[in-house]
């Protein structure tokens, strides 16, 4: 299940890396799977509403939870029932930016990542989760209290993670991007195009196969 905020849901004339992800998994993975998740729209920049578009393949299972606009403060509040009603094993998860640039600071914001995975796995006691950190974006580039921002919470979600992690119920950090750069792989700073898309998939499939021997090495 693909969680995330406006670089997850993606919009109008977007793939997303969801959908370069599903691409790597067919290509990789041997075994049965899909995408899961109570939500299914893009959003639509326009009217700054979410929408049932058509996507451009016909094939790819669409099912996510994201939101234009949501941070951890809000998908702690509906994972529980995501994961039951989906019955998701992995949960993907890439947000933070949006929470440190509009609702909370860094403190609290790790304080919504631990709410979220309780509530996760209370649905499902063995769900496995590869999170990804705040990754560059255009305000930190520019605003260096934002910057300090973004990397103390960085800091603090790898604490989390690392304190959070189990055995039966595994946490898993993905490395950032190592090469993102927002001039080449976004189209506004913050939003990734094709590029972008690739090099996000690319960091969740790199811990998928590198921790837990899912799909294999990523190739656009």
């Amino acid at each position: 299940m693909p969680v995330g905020d406006s670089m997850t849901i993606g919009s109008a004339g977007e793939h997303t890396w969801r959908y370069r992800m599903w691409q790597h998994l067919c290509a990789t993975y041997g075994g049965p799977f899909t995408l899961v998740g109570t939500r299914e729209a893009l959003h639509d920049k326009a009217t700054d509403t979410d929408s049932s578009y058509a996507y451009a393949d016909p094939g790819f299972p669409r099912s996510h939870l994201a939101g234009w606009g949501e941070g951890w403060l809000h998908m702690a509040d509906v994972v529980e029932d995501a994961v039951r009603t989906c019955r998701a094993d992995v949960l993907l998860v890439s947000l933070g930016l949006i929470d440190l640039g509009f609702y909370t600071d860094p403190g609290q914001t790790a304080d919504n990542v631990r709410r979220f995975v309780a509530a996760a796995r209370t649905a499902n006691p063995r769900v496995r989760m590869v999170i990804l950190p705040v990754i560059p974006n255009i305000r930190a580039e520019a605003d260096p209290t934002f910057a300090a921002h973004v990397t103390r919470f960085n800091e603090l979600l790898a604490k989390t993670i690392a304190d959070l992690d189990a055995p039966g119920s595994p946490l898993l950090a993905a490395s950032p991007p190592p090469s993102y750069d927002l001039h080449t792989d976004t189209y506004d700073g913050t939003h990734p195009n094709a590029l972008g898309e690739h090099r996000i998939a690319e960091a969740f499939a790199t811990a998928l196969h590198q921790a837990w021997d899912l799909g294999g090495p990523y190739t656009a």
